[in-house]
């Protein structure tokens, strides 16, 4: 087995919203003192680093990803001698922090895009994309927001367009400009020398947009239910010259001792693993996979083996299950299926990282159309049930008391409650040995001492039944490991002696089930995954 590993290869991270994690000052808003008061839940559960979403200073058009200033803190949030706080306690719990960075697009209440659109002459005026309107009045060309519509906004008082791919009151960054990737990069420093342990970026693969403005060609394939899918993005999506950017930003970490980046990347996997470059970009472009394509036995194992035969030399792999912008595992998979999809995310070669919740079960929480607050679904409402991405971040369920333990009694959370947090939270399933939390607990403590877990090989296993994934994890002197994940409703039993003569169980997802095993008749339950140390 290669070593030495770095941190961030054989450990998990953790991604905390911090809008609902733990509100600890009354105002149903999460917050960072919050999330000191549950680092102990966090430091229990096994894992080696938090991702802390935004909380810098903004108006919350987009809470927190459209950022007013790169270097503060939303007093909504606390200050930042919390931030501070945070930092020191997560460290004397060895837990490293990495911070959301915002690189594409800023505030319109940013201090630098109040300068470029004082006047066209303005100093800052080419750090955003500014053009004319078409002949016709209307936007420069026909690009499209993310958050619908077009993704231009007119600004009247120097008659021309911003670019936006997000919110109107997101501006575009001009990465084409020669001062502005410098200032970014110094925002890096910012933190890094404050002692944060890495970045993860947000939308790193938009950062560059073609300079001639071109006209994006019509999508035949388009999904009615996704408008920004009507246009082929060949334009403002994965150009070629962000990969020199990605280096920069690369070259920056580098120059710190044992710092991360990671790169949020919706691409084919084929294009994701450019962003490894030539070891000089990211260390770990998300692998979103497991998100994106349907839960199917067949489907996964296609998707493992391509990501594994895609992967360039020294390319460390990742997998992620849920996260902020998209539907939780436990309502997309069920939650029996919930449990397999842990033991699959902490098993697969590579570094997992888990969404806040996950661990506990949390399902997507219907928001009633009053209640909506992301603009994904305020700006199209005839859509909001499709495309709004609150019902991913309601609050945390801590415990059976008054807004789970959330919030203080009395007190409106900013997001609506899961109906079912009186009976899944983190309270009642630390104290029940089979529940997912348990499971979660295990399986990491399990990964954590077993080198062949943590950093080894991986093979799949062929099992004969399409609702069967198995593979074998292994490293050079030490114990291999088998899982056997039943992606279906269905009891099988499975001859699996290729794999080995003799087995035992250590962990089955009902968390009950153990002991020697005959692999040639290998029973399994619907809905079971099992992990088995080879003999």
């Amino acid at each position: 087995m290669r070593e030495p590993y770095r941190w961030w290869q054989t450990g998990i991270i953790y991604q905390i919203y911090p809008r609902s994690y733990q509100d600890s000052s009354g105002d149903g808003v999460g917050d960072l003192p919050g999330i000191v008061q549950r680092l102990d839940h966090v430091q229990r559960l096994g894992v080696d680093a938090i991702w802390l979403s935004p909380f810098y200073p903004s108006p919350m058009h987009d809470f927190g990803y459209d950022v007013a200033d790169y270097t503060g803190v939303d007093p909504l949030f606390g200050a930042m001698a919390d931030f501070d706080r945070l930092l020191d306690a997560a460290h004397q719990r060895g837990l490293k922090v990495i911070l959301d960075l915002i690189p594409n697009h800023t505030s319109d209440e940013h201090p630098w895009f109040v300068e470029s659109r004082r006047s066209r002459d303005n100093p800052k005026r080419d750090w955003y994309i500014w053009r004319d309107p078409a002949p016709d009045g209307g936007p420069p060309n026909n690009w499209l927001s993310f958050f619908g519509g077009p993704a231009w906004t007119f600004d009247e008082q120097t008659s021309q367009y911003y670019l936006h791919q997000f919110d109107t009151h997101q501006p575009e960054l001009n990465y084409r400009h020669h001062e502005v990737l410098p200032a970014m990069l110094d925002v890096m420093r910012f933190w890094l020398d404050k002692g944060v342990d890495g970045f993860r970026v947000d939308v790193i693969w938009l950062m560059l947009k073609d300079e001639a403005l071109r006209d994006e060609p019509e999508n035949p394939d388009w999904d009615p239910a996704w408008p920004h899918s009507r246009l082929k993005h060949i334009y403002t999506q994965d150009l070629p010259g962000v990969h020199a950017l990605v280096r920069q930003m690369r070259a920056v970490v580098e120059g710190y001792h044992d710092r991360v980046l990671i790169g949020e990347i919706y691409l084919p996997v084929e294009r994701l693993v450019q962003y490894y470059g030539q070891n000089d970009e990211a260390h770990l472009p998300y692998n979103f996979q497991l998100v994106l394509l349907p839960w199917r036995a067949p489907t996964i194992r296609a998707a493992v083996e391509q990501y594994e035969a895609t992967l360039p030399a020294r390319a460390w792999p990742n997998w992620v299950l849920g996260n902020h912008d998209q539907p939780r595992i436990a309502s997309r998979a069920g939650r029996e299926q919930a449990r397999v999809a842990a033991m699959l995310l902490l098993t697969l070669r590579g570094t997992p990282t888990i969404y806040y919740g996950e661990e506990i079960g949390m399902e997507n929480v219907s928001i009633p159309p009053d209640l909506a607050r992301d603009p994904q679904a305020v700006n199209q409402p005839e859509m909001a049930e499709e495309l709004g991405r609150d019902p991913y971040r309601t609050p945390m369920q801590w415990d059976a008391s008054d807004n789970a333990g959330f919030a203080p009694a009395g007190v409106t959370p900013w997001l609506p409650l899961a109906g079912d947090f009186p009976v899944r939270n983190v309270a009642k399933q630390t104290t029940d040995p089979t529940s997912l939390l348990s499971l979660y607990r295990a399986l990491i403590a399990l990964r954590r001492d077993e080198p062949a877990l943590a950093a080894g090989a991986f093979q799949v296993i062929e099992t004969g039944v399409d609702d069967v994934l198995a593979y074998v994890r292994s490293a050079p002197e030490a114990d291999r490991f088998l899982a056997v994940l039943n992606i279906g409703n269905r009891a099988h039993t499975l001859d699996l002696s290729t794999a080995a003569v003799s087995a035992e169980i250590v962990f089955s997802t009902d968390m009950v089930r153990n002991g020697a095993v005959t692999l040639s008749t290998l029973a399994l339950a619907a809905n079971e995954g099992v992990l088995l140390r080879l003999t």
